[in-house]
């Protein structure tokens, strides 16, 4: 078992603030693009906001799969927004990733996002899939290969994480499922 495989094959809302930390690693056109991820939100089946929660559907499939792969979905007719697949095979959880922190790359995503730059630059999911080229050619993607990885990074300290609940949503609300590194600019939301 591989150690990402070990990291989020447990319940999403354990491994939302594990999450935290660990970077994103994006290959475009030969450019490396990495952000470190700074607020996630988690989704199971039993959860009435989870796109998991009527069961398994031709768009839900990833996951219900192996831990590791991303599940990417379309919002509002103009956004995607990419989840990480954690648990146990067939049962249907992912944490939502919320913000990136940039660390390489900026310019780039800077053009990506239209000239946005500082937080505004991927401080929101549909931001940071924009400055990632992040769209639905990566769902399924498995996050241990190219052209987006994963990067295992040591766990944040409990007193810089910050549980809440989670935000954007009309159902489930009040889950204190959302989770962010105290302090960080990237947050898309105190």
């Amino acid at each position: 078992m591989s150690n990402l495989t070990s990291l989020l094959s447990i319940p999403a809302e354990l491994a939302a603030p594990r999450l935290l930390g660990c970077v994103l690693e994006r290959q475009v056109n030969g450019q490396i693009l990495r952000g470190r991820i700074v607020e996630t939100e988690a989704y199971s089946q039993e959860d009435v906001a989870s796109h998991s929660y009527r069961g398994e559907t031709p768009r839900t499939k990833v996951m219900f799969g192996p831990a590791g792969y991303l599940y990417v979905y379309f919002t509002y007719g103009m956004h995607y927004c990419c989840n990480i697949v954690t648990g146990k095979i067939g049962h249907g959880s992912a944490v939502l990733i919320r913000a990136l922190e940039p660390l390489e790359g900026q310019e780039i995503m800077s053009d990506n996002r239209r000239g946005q730059s500082g937080e505004s630059l991927t401080n929101g999911p549909a931001k940071l899939c924009q400055a990632l080229v992040i769209n639905k050619e990566l769902n399924g993607h498995n996050l241990r290969q190219d052209p987006l990885k994963l990067v295992i990074k040591p766990p944040i300290a409990q007193e810089q994480i910050i549980q809440t609940t989670r935000i954007g949503i009309s159902t489930g609300q009040d889950t204190p499922w959302r989770f962010y590194i105290k302090g960080n600019l990237y947050v898309s939301k105190v």
